[in-house]
């Protein structure tokens, strides 16, 4: 068949048509497409299960934050307003009558701790040194746990426990004596004053010193306090008259006396502190009692040994390990000041002495940290030859009334 010139025309028009409007349908596709992903411009439609388990969880995300939020602001930090630190502290000691040796080491051991330290001779009760006279002779402090040495002489004594017997803390959980004066466990020695009682646990309290003046006619010595009765029950009570010295005053001079007590067997004596360089070469030790201990002394020294070989003392022996020390550290605080002490003595068979290290201050103030200071001065005096036998000249020895 012959088609005709326009009929031509009409169908290549109308065919170029078709082509460009597919070409424009295709990029009208194209182009219509979003520039950024089409997954962020989806809506999700959930089910109504869905939303409540999401609404469910949002609340308990925001509970748990309100939660922790709450508990960061409620935590309890103490804050201290005494300084650990302090210069000058031996201005006014009253020293010619101190052995210059021993004075000197305690001076360079305890550097700018604003603390005291005390050295006694257990075998007479002549203090070779006390450095910081002010402090040692106060009206004392809160003893922490250097109060369970009293109560642990005190339960032996009544036949409550050996250093064997295992006490029970609660669960399953229990320890005996060695570990608990070494580790200074404070329910342990809760426990043994729930059992002893407070009548029981003031007499011996009163037995071993506190209460009463440790000196004999020492200038400015105050006697310390020790309640007529039980603190409240809302502060702990006699459980925590045991283990910590709650409601207790204790001065460094009455501990120093019951350690020297402790290191020579049982005789306590009155302290003595020369003050002239006669007095010194006069020197007569004075009886004040004897503490029936004797048998009870081997019971407590493995856990004032383990104080310093693993315990709370440890930090002794980074200064000192020739010799051995038993000891007992406390730690405490009260009115925005901490209290560190330790109490010791070198067990030796020459030149053993009994060292008192009380600090007062802010949070470098602690137990162990006196510990650290009776380590230097146990080195310093190592240093200059005191643990060496020397001859030792006859004493004779006083006996008086505690009226004297």
């Amino acid at each position: 068949m012959i088609v005709k010139g326009p009929r031509i025309a009409r169908l290549a028009v109308f065919a170029t048509s078709i082509i460009l409007l597919v070409q424009a349908g295709l990029a009208a596709t194209i182009n219509a497409r979003p520039l950024t992903s089409s997954r962020k411009s989806r809506t999700v439609n959930e089910s109504q299960h869905a939303r409540r388990h999401m609404r469910h969880l949002a609340r308990s995300r925001r509970v748990k934050s309100r939660t922790v939020s709450s508990l960061k602001r409620r935590h309890y930090y103490e804050h201290f307003y005494a300084s650990s630190y302090s210069h000058d502290i031996t201005d006014g000691d009253a020293t010619a009558g101190e052995d210059p040796i021993v004075r000197q080491a305690a001076i360079d051991a305890l550097g700018n701790m604003n603390g005291t330290v005390l050295a006694i001779e257990p075998t007479s009760g002549r203090i070779l040194a006390m450095v910081n006279q002010k402090l040692a002779l106060s009206s004392g402090a809160q003893p922490c746990s250097t109060i369970k040495l009293s109560v642990a002489l005190a339960a032996l004594s009544e036949g409550i426990i050996t250093k064997e017997t295992e006490v029970r803390l609660g669960g399953r959980s229990h320890t005996n004596l060695t570990l608990a004066l070494a580790h200074s466990n404070n329910a342990y020695f809760e426990a043994l004053g729930r059992q002893l009682g407070f009548e029981k646990v003031a007499h011996y309290a009163h037995t071993y010193g506190l209460g009463e003046l440790a000196g004999y006619h020492i200038e400015g010595e105050q006697a310390g306090v020790y309640p007529d009765e039980e603190i409240a029950a809302k502060l702990g009570g006699v459980g925590k008259m045991c283990s910590f010295g709650e409601g207790i005053s204790m001065t460094p001079l009455q501990l120093g006396s019951l350690v020297t007590a402790i290191a020579n067997g049982g005789t306590m004596y009155y302290l003595q502190h020369p003050t002239t360089s006669l007095e010194a070469a006069n020197f007569q030790p004075l009886v004040k009692r004897h503490l029936d201990i004797a048998g009870m002394i081997p019971e407590i020294s493995d856990g004032m040994a383990g104080a310093v070989n693993y315990g709370t003392a440890r930090r002794l022996l980074a200064n000192f390990n020739e010799e051995e020390v038993l000891g007992k550290t406390g730690t405490c605080s009260h009115a925005g000041t901490r209290f560190g002490w330790f109490a010791s003595y070198a067990n030796t068979n020459y030149g053993r002495v009994v060292v008192v290290v009380f600090l007062e201050g802010g949070r470098p103030t602690f137990g162990p940290k006196a510990a650290e200071i009776a380590g230097r001065m146990y080195r310093n005096l190592y240093d200059h030859d005191f643990f060496m036998a020397r001859p030792v000249p006859p004493v004779e020895i006083r006996k008086t009334n505690s009226s004297d």
